[in-house]
């Protein structure tokens, strides 16, 4: 019986090797979205001193893991096979959960996942314990303290984070303006002051105060003279910020990169209990049972010991910084979700990642309507000396930032200063919660959300902050069913469980690996947004456009040949799959066009009036060919799957032979405008003026057997709406194709 319990103590080491990985990937946004957005130096520089950070704060950290032992279950009531079951099924949900999370790029936050995860595995175990007994009682075997106080702590970090962001932002624009350089003379000596005494306290309440070197003694000599340091530390920093100014240094870039260390030490040394502090758990409750469970079965020893706090030995806090320090340095995942931060908070309108959502049009209207009502009150000068501070026009980017070293200061000292405050209130404010927040705010306040993309980063937010509740809830459901089948399944459920994690995480990755190659942005759009040259960027427009109009070309064809397939065979999840391609499609179309719009507005006037116009007219036939095709398919599928008549055999034979050939015609197109060749076009125009006039043929066989009666009336319509749709697919392919090679040629002018 110990040896199956040492293999699952091994086990649940391996997840958690894996959970740190993971971990790691969906926490790295907390310390690096302002450093990276802002290109306060190159990214190897910012890892570098993010992994010192991380692995400072994973080793000096005292290894408290009481939440995992103690904070949600009392284990006083649970034997040690019930304490094992909660464990394993917390670390297996959990890499699951995460994993899921941060392949999406979605941040979330570790802390919510452990602790319900915790609180639905102990539900589930506490649900069996308390039918089977006359005793024990539900609130008993349950500690619902620290979930609550998490749930609290989601409402008031989000609101508190994002309002201060604003605000202190504002504040900060209006003293700095967006050409900083020219305004900080000897404020930035003041504002050097307050942000580093703010990360240094930041660090000594929240950082360090837990570590392994601050004893008793220590912790009451920094509670007892905080004020004393922060004083004496305002005052040597803001004499030391003004030399550094003296001395030509950027002294934001300073702020920032000191901010993104004591970020990353915070987190590493905090959050390394929702990594390790299960597994760890669960070693020492398996001691406890081999050294003081002589005669006992894992059914009758009861957890006491776990009531005990304990001492991280430092070779697992050792192992546990470099596997932190790897995962941030080789996690794609991790850039991933840190895109996703920097997106929705960067200065200048481009690629949106996010669609727009009926809730997101409501708030934008909102906001519109209040800030109208405040500009009405606003004095005129005053509103003119506003606008002075707030000219994007004067900004002062790195190459390639999202917005400036003045908002990623503000982001990195308000975070930290905000979770320090929480902390020392005993608020448990996350990390991933305040630090997200903070950024959207700011970005907010520094008019980064224009009215043509406030929508979209409303919807992206949104998106996020339902993220995190739904973590909560995903991780308490799952954790509650895997409990339950793994303690009345034993060994069998436990294998079913592993592998079907193994599955999950396999699944996953090659979904995630698919879904980049499928949303992947080419260095073509990034050199796009880059390029200031009217003819650099034409040219790269062109790349784009063949890029992209080639996808939609070959989509158009695929589908076509799905839904015509599937149409042929009654085939309804075929015709499903195909009505959900198109409406994604649509979505990425729009997508394209809201991208070429922000391009085209970087040509010269004479460029934009040679070109523009056969660029929009490109875009707007590419967009009606999946417009096309969605009206071909929704006909179709509800004809199929109301069980209606289907095609007659004359009805497929007469249109299998023009939809192979209008299957080949699209995918013609498409190889020459990839290649921008277009020697053989006049060819593929003679082709589908020859399946136009069958169609056109069709149409008129088809309307005979209406008015013969010949045939199923709702059949005929529809059939009626295929060869009426197919056309337009060949027509809007062939003048995408023409007005395309107006715009990619040089003598089309």
């Amino acid at each position: 019986m110990e040896t199956l319990y040492l293999g699952l103590i091994i086990f649940i080491f391996v997840l958690a090797i894996y959970d740190i990985i993971v971990g790691v990937s969906n926490d790295a946004v907390n310390f690096l979205n302002s450093a990276v957005g802002a290109k306060a130096a190159p990214f190897k520089v910012v890892l570098i001193i993010a992994a010192i950070g991380v692995f400072a704060g994973a080793t000096l950290s005292n290894g408290m893991m009481d939440i995992a032992r103690h904070g949600i279950y009392q284990p006083q009531f649970f034997y040690f096979s019930e304490i094992m079951c909660i464990l394993l099924t917390v670390m297996l949900t959990d890499v699951v959960l995460l994993d899921l999370f941060n392949s999406m790029g979605m941040p979330t936050s570790t802390t919510v996942s452990m602790v319900f995860e915790l609180l639905g595995a102990t539900f589930a175990i506490a649900l069996i314990k308390v039918a089977n007994s006359d005793t024990l009682e539900l609130g008993n075997l349950i500690n619902t303290d620290k979930a609550l106080s998490v749930i609290m702590a989601i409402f008031l970090s989000v609101a508190i984070a994002f309002l201060f962001g604003m605000i202190v932002q504002y504040i900060a624009r209006l003293v700095f303006t967006f050409n900083y350089k020219k305004k900080m003379k000897y404020s930035i000596a003041i504002f050097g002051g307050i942000a580093t005494t703010a990360i240094i306290y930041f660090m000594l309440i929240k950082g360090l105060k837990d570590s392994s070197f601050m004893t008793a003694e220590n912790k009451l000599w920094v509670q007892d003279n905080s004020w004393l340091i922060v004083c004496y530390s305002f005052v040597f920093f803001t004499i030391f910020m003004q030399l550094l100014h003296w001395m030509k240094v950027n002294v934001f870039k300073i702020i920032v990169l000191l901010g993104t260390f004591a970020l990353a030490l915070a987190f590493a040394g905090n959050d390394l209990v929702n990594f390790i502090g299960v597994p760890l758990a669960g070693y020492s409750a398996f001691l406890d049972f081999t050294t003081n469970g002589a005669g006992a079965t894992p059914d009758s020893f009861l957890m006491d010991s776990l009531l005990d706090s304990a001492q991280t030995p430092w070779y697992f806090l050792l192992g546990a910084g470099f596997i932190m320090v790897y995962a941030l340095f080789t996690s794609k995942k991790a850039h991933n979700v840190i895109k996703t931060s920097v997106d929705l908070s960067r200065q200048d309108e481009g690629e949106e990642s996010f669609g727009s959502t009926p809730i997101a049009r409501k708030f934008v209207r909102l906001a519109l309507n209040f800030s109208t009502v405040v500009t009405k009150s606003v004095p005129d000068k005053t509103k003119v000396w506003i606008d002075s501070r707030f000219r994007k026009s004067e900004i002062i980017l790195e190459d390639g930032a999202s917005f400036d070293l003045v908002r990623a200061s503000v982001n990195l000292v308000l975070a930290g200063l905000l979770i320090a405050v929480g902390t020392s209130l005993k608020l448990p404010l996350s990390t991933t919660y305040v630090t997200f927040m903070v950024a959207m705010g700011s970005s907010l306040s520094d008019r980064a959300w224009g009215r043509d993309s406030a929508v979209f980063r409303i919807t992206g937010v949104l998106s996020v902050i339902g993220g995190w509740f739904l973590t909560a809830g995903a991780a308490f459901t799952i954790s509650f069913v895997v409990a339950l089948i793994i303690y009345y399944g034993g060994v069998v459920a436990i294998l079913a469980m592993a592998g079907l994690a193994a599955l999950s995480l396999i699944r996953s990755q090659v979904l995630y690996k698919k879904k980049k190659a499928r949303e992947a942005k080419s260095e073509t759009v990034t050199q796009l947004f880059k390029s200031a040259d009217s003819e650099e960027t034409l040219s790269l427009l062109r790349m784009y456009t063949r890029e992209e109009i080639g996808k939609i070309l070959d989509f158009t064809a695929n589908t076509f040949q799905l839904t015509v397939g599937s149409f042929f065979e009654e085939n309804l999840r075929g015709l499903r799959k195909a009505s959900g391609s198109i409406k994604f499609e649509k979505q990425l179309i729009k997508q394209m066009k809201r991208t070429g719009a922000l391009a085209v507005s970087r040509l010269d006037n004479q460029t934009l009036i040679n070109k523009g116009l056969y660029y929009y007219q490109g875009n707007d036939f590419a967009a009606e060919l999946a417009y096309s095709l969605d009206r071909m398919c929704e006909p179709i599928l509800e004809h199929i799957d109301n069980n209606f008549t289907p095609l007659e055999v004359a009805q497929k034979e007469e249109f299998g032979v023009i939809a192979e050939e209008i299957v080949g015609l699209v995918n013609s197109c498409s190889d020459k405008l990839k290649k921008n060749d277009y020697s053989d076009f006049n060819h593929d125009i003679q082709v589908s003026n020859k399946v136009n006039n069958q169609l056109s043929g069709l149409k008129r066989i088809e309307l005979q057997r209406i008015q013969n009666q010949s045939g199923s009336i709702k059949m005929s319509l529809v059939y009626l709406a295929l060869l009426q749709e197919a056309q337009n697919l060949v027509t809007y392919s062939i003048n995408l194709m023409k007005v395309n090679l107006k715009f990619q040629q040089e003598d089309y002018f």
